[in-house]
């Protein structure tokens, strides 16, 4: 059969990497313009409702503009680099996506190391926003570029031992592994949310700092640095740093739903599961996302690095030593050791 032979299944695959970043890249739009509805009305204003119904395509307009806009490089900049680093974060942001499974074998890599991919690619966006620094040729943009570094680098550290307490429990690094793990009779309780209560809360909160998200997104809102990396960018470069921003922070949604809260799983047994619990979850949490740059004070970065290696570190750690415990000795009714469950 056609769809068998080699250039069949290429067209398979591409079709579905065009799929995944269509869905990607559509939930930016209103991801935008739903973060900008729900800080409006925190601060009792309508927010966007000019541009199409409701306001609904005030986020395409905006994109527009930034297309449409002559792009601007200062003169000492260093062109290639400068324009080279906007594309590495837009592209590693959705290249991500390709191990994230919707729901049973809706996935484009059904990788049986995706955590790792996911956690390699991750931690490579960090260049884009160093050679963006570094390529302005500007003191802010570096000093930026560096701050935000040194955070990214800082929360991976506590995201990858807090992801390591999941992969105990699970015994795969698969992440359809991980949400098939989590389904049972019990539903919602049956969830790693319940059994890892602790590190949500600390996951959540690495998550904001690793995605630059308020109350940590230091690096461009400190008074000496105007904007931080991005200050000399414009026009399609600067869109390419907020979409993939955007898309990294809706990355870590659906890591969230697939680590803690069980995927594509139904909560109420009896319910079926499917991708639009999937989708739904991400949804919630990134509405958490919005609500926390609305209502939380921001940060001194003195405070946020000290919080993410005098607390987070330690305790993540020693959250990892706990469930290896729990796990050997199957403690607590076998929910740290689910693959003998």
């Amino acid at each position: 059969m056609f769809w068998e032979s080699g250039f069949g299944l290429f067209l398979l695959v591409f079709a579905q990497c065009l799929l995944v970043v269509a869905f990607v890249m559509i939930s930016l739009v209103f991801l935008v313009y739903g973060d900008r509805k729900i800080w409006a009305a925190v601060q009792m204003r309508r927010g966007p409702n000019v541009v199409g119904a409701f306001g609904l395509l005030q986020s395409v307009a905006d994109a527009m503009k930034y297309v449409f806009k002559e792009i601007v490089i200062p003169a000492g900049a260093d062109r290639p680099i400068f324009l080279m680093a906007p594309l590495i974060s837009f592209v590693l942001a959705l290249t991500a996506w390709a191990a994230i499974p919707f729901a049973s074998n809706w996935v484009v890599a059904n990788l049986n190391v995706g955590i790792l991919y996911i956690f390699a690619i991750s931690s490579l966006e960090v260049y884009g926003v160093i050679m963006g620094g570094w390529a302005s040729n500007s003191k802010y943009a570096f000093l930026g570029a560096l701050r935000s570094a040194a955070q990214m680098i800082s929360y991976e550290v506590s995201i990858g031992l807090i992801i390591v307490g999941v992969l105990i429990t699970t015994g795969s690094l698969n992440l359809s592994a991980i949400v098939m793990a989590q389904d049972g009779n019990a539903g919602i309780f049956n969830w790693y949310w319940l059994p890892h209560l602790p590190m949500v809360v600390l996951f959540f909160v690495s998550t904001l700092a690793e995605t630059n998200r308020p109350p940590f997104d230091l690096p461009e809102a400190e008074s000496e640095l105007v904007a931080g990396y991005q200050v000399e960018y414009s026009s399609t470069p600067f869109l390419l740093f907020m979409a993939g921003e955007y898309a990294a922070i809706f990355l870590m949604c659906a890591l969230m739903s697939i680590l803690f809260f069980g995927g594509w799983l139904s909560p109420i047994p009896g319910l079926p599961d499917g991708a639009l619990w999937m989708i739904g979850k991400m949804a919630v949490f990134f509405f958490l996302f919005a609500m926390v740059k609305a209502v939380v004070p921001r940060y001194r970065y003195d405070q946020l690095m000290r919080l993410g290696w005098k607390v987070f570190l330690p305790v993540s750690l020693g959250w990892v030593a706990l469930v290896g415990l729990f796990a050997q000795y199957d403690l607590f009714w076998g929910f740290y050791a689910r693959w003998d469950a």
